[in-house]
C-alpha cells in the first residue's frame, strides 16, 4: 500500500486521470470555481455514494466504485433525455490515503467520463471515517430540445422499459453471499450491480419522439419508482412473463423458491428507464430503440396490478435496512 502524503499529491493523482482543460471550460479546474461554458437550459443531478451504504470494498473493486458513482448520476441525465455536458466531485477517504486504491478509482471514472467526452470541472477533498464520494453532474438538451420529465402519462398510454429490471438486484444478492466469487457463475447479473451501463443514446433517441410522454431512471425497483413516475390519479397494469425477463433472474427466483415477477418488479440498482408513450406511437419507440420492452399500460383509476393481481411491497426505501447497510 502507497500512502498518499499530502492534499497537493492527492490532487496531482487526479490530474493524472482527468484532464484540466476542456473547450466547454473556458477556466479550468484549480481555481476557486470553474467557468463553464452552456448551451441555455441544463438539468443538474447529484447523488452520494457511500461505503457500506452503496458499496462494500469487499466486493467492489477501486474501479468498480469509481465507475458506478459516475454512472449513477448519468443514468438521472439520460433519463431526462439530456447529453451530459460535465461533472464535480467531492470525496472523502480515511486520513491513510492509499495511491493504489484512490488510482484504481479514478480510473474507473475516467474510462466513463472519457467515453461521454465529460469534464471533471472541480470539487473539493476532505478526510473521513470512510470512503464517499458525491458527484454532481449536468446536461443539456439533444437535438429535441426538450426535456424528459415524470408525471406525464396519460390513461390508455404504454410503459416500457429500456434495460433489465431485477437483475441488479440478483447481483446484490450473489455478491452479498459469495462475494466476487459470484461473477463467474452469474456473470451479467455482478456486472449490472458493479458497472450499471448508461443509456444516454437511448434517452436523446426517445426525447426525439413527439408521442414519448415522459421517462424516469428506475433506481430504487418499479415498486418504488412507478408510483413515483405516474401521473396522480392514475395507476398501472403490469405485465412481466418470465420469458421477457433475464435468465438470470428467472435462475435466481427460481432457486430460492421465489415469484420471478413479483422479485424483477422489487429489483433495485436496475438504472434502467421506465418511460411511457402515447397509444399507437410504440411502433416509433421500437425503430428508435429496439432494446425497448413494453411492460404494460397506464390506468385511469389509481392502483398498480402486477400480472393481475394488486401489488403491495414498496420497494427499495434508504431509510429502512438493506444488504450494503445491515
Amino acid at each position: 500500500m502507497s500512502r498518499i502524503a499530502s492534499e497537493a499529491a492527492f490532487l496531482a493523482l487526479i490530474d493524472r486521470h482527468f484532464p484540466r482543460r476542456h473547450p466547454a471550460v473556458p477556466l479550468h479546474r484549480g481555481d476557486d470555481a470553474a467557468v463553464l461554458d452552456l448551451p441555455g437550459r441544463v438539468c443538474l443531478t447529484a447523488d452520494l455514494f457511500l461505503e457500506d451504504a452503496h458499496f462494500r470494498r469487499a466486493y467492489f473493486s477501486p474501479g468498480d466504485i469509481g465507475y458506478k458513482a459516475l454512472a449513477v448520476n448519468v443514468s438521472d441525465l439520460a433519463a431526462m433525455g439530456a447529453r451530459p455536458l460535465g461533472f464535480a466531485l467531492v470525496l472523502t477517504t480515511p486520513a491513510h490515503a492509499d495511491s493504489d486504491f484512490w488510482g484504481g478509482v479514478f480510473t474507473g471514472m475516467a474510462g466513463l467520463a472519457d467515453a461521454l467526452d465529460l469534464p471533471l470541472v472541480g470539487g473539493d477533498l476532505n478526510r473521513g471515517p470512510g470512503v464517499a464520494l458525491a458527484v454532481t453532474a449536468w446536461g443539456g438538451p439533444g437535438p429535441a430540445g426538450r426535456f424528459l420529465a415524470r408525471g406525464q402519462g396519460q390513461p390508455g398510454d404504454t410503459l416500457f422499459v429500456v434495460g433489465e429490471v431485477g437483475l441488479a438486484a440478483v447481483g446484490l444478492a450473489v455478491l452479498e453471499a459469495s462475494g466476487r466469487d459470484a461473477m463467474a457463475a452469474w456473470p451479467a447479473a455482478t456486472a449490472a450491480h458493479l458497472r450499471p451501463a448508461v443509456r444516454v443514446e437511448a434517452g436523446l433517441a426517445l426525447a426525439a419522439i413527439p408521442g414519448l410522454r415522459g421517462a424516469m431512471d428506475v433506481s430504487d425497483g418499479l415498486a418504488a419508482d412507478l408510483p413515483r413516475f405516474l401521473a396522480p390519479g392514475t395507476g398501472a397494469d403490469i405485465r412481466l412473463d418470465p420469458s421477457g425477463l433475464h435468465p438470470e433472474v428467472v435462475a435466481h427466483a427460481a432457486a430460492h423458491g421465489l415469484d420471478p415477477a413479483a422479485f424483477a418488479f422489487s429489483g433495485g440498482e436496475d438504472y434502467a428507464l421506465l418511460c411511457a408513450v402515447a397509444p399507437g406511437e410504440l411502433s416509433e419507440v421500437m425503430r428508435a430503440v429496439p432494446s425497448a420492452r413494453p411492460i404494460g399500460s397506464v390506468t385511469a383509476t389509481s392502483g398498480i396490478l402486477l400480472n393481475g393481481r394488486p401489488v403491495t411491497g414498496r420497494g427499495f426505501d434508504h431509510f429502512e435496512p438493506s444488504p450494503c447497510s445491515s
